[in-house]
């Protein structure tokens, strides 16, 4: 079953998250111009009950403001944002770390309460080039001022081995608490840290983040790099009126 969170705030539409595994199913995107089968189709409503706007990830950092329900399918882009009811935002995984972030404040043109919700797939390449920087700065632009966020399964610095040219480099950009080492003693990138410097430098309190499964060392989710899996899990978010009866709730 999904790992399920639900933030409830007075006034504000709730927050629904959810982070698959593979007990759940392969949740996959179709190849360009193949239509949806039907098993993906009923497993993702299984997940979310709600259209999905997925991403043709390319490790970037481009990221869409979504303004209705299925906009921006199969767009080339790694992060997504809106403040609209029954729009789930997802990110497909299998070593990467996939960031879900709730913000709350005023909407910058009513002034009315406003909460925004972003999805972000940020692998070493993301974080390189700002994928979670552009996230929270569209994020603020609609009006969010306070950030709650989640982290999914990810691939941990024991099995990512990296090279050390590189781990310099971005060590130089986020910090020295991305260096690590593998279980065999090789320079390794810790993706979390990668993760939490990110938010860390955007102003977002990362105090007392939990740990998270390794997808390498856990053969309960998908690894590209362990494994060599083609299937990917999800972790997906989207907002719906806070009285909303969904059947896990039953």
């Amino acid at each position: 079953m999904p790992r399920r969170e639900a933030v409830h705030t007075q006034g504000l539409p709730s927050a629904h998250l959810a982070f698959t595994d593979a007990t759940v199913g392969d949740l996959r995107v179709s190849e360009p111009g193949v239509p949806d089968p039907d098993p993906l189709r009923d497993l993702r409503q299984r997940v979310a009950p709600h259209p999905w706007t997925w991403l043709r990830q390319v490790h970037g950092n481009r990221v869409v403001e979504v303004d209705g329900p299925g906009e921006f399918v199969g767009t080339d882009a790694d992060a997504a944002v809106t403040t609209e009811l029954g729009v789930v935002l997802a990110v497909h995984t299998a070593d990467c770390a996939p960031v879900l972030l709730i913000g709350d404040g005023a909407d910058p043109v009513t002034g009315d309460p406003v909460r925004v919700i972003g999805a972000a797939h940020a692998g070493w390449k993301g974080l390189r080039d700002g994928v979670i920087d552009s996230t929270v700065a569209l994020m603020r632009r609609l009006g969010a001022s306070e950030f709650m966020w989640d982290l999914g399964p990810c691939i941990s610095p024991a099995a990512y081995a990296f090279d050390e040219a590189e781990l310099d480099g971005l060590c130089e950009q986020l910090g020295p608490t991305l260096r690590s080492t593998t279980l065999d003693g090789a320079p390794a990138l810790d993706l979390r840290a990668g993760v939490r410097a990110s938010l860390e430098r955007n102003d977002l309190d990362v105090a007392g983040a939990a740990a998270v499964p390794c997808t390498a060392l856990d053969a309960g989710f998908y690894s590209w790099r362990a494994r060599q899996d083609s299937a990917r899990q999800a972790a997906v978010i989207w907002l719906a009126p806070d009285d909303h009866d969904y059947p896990w709730h039953r």
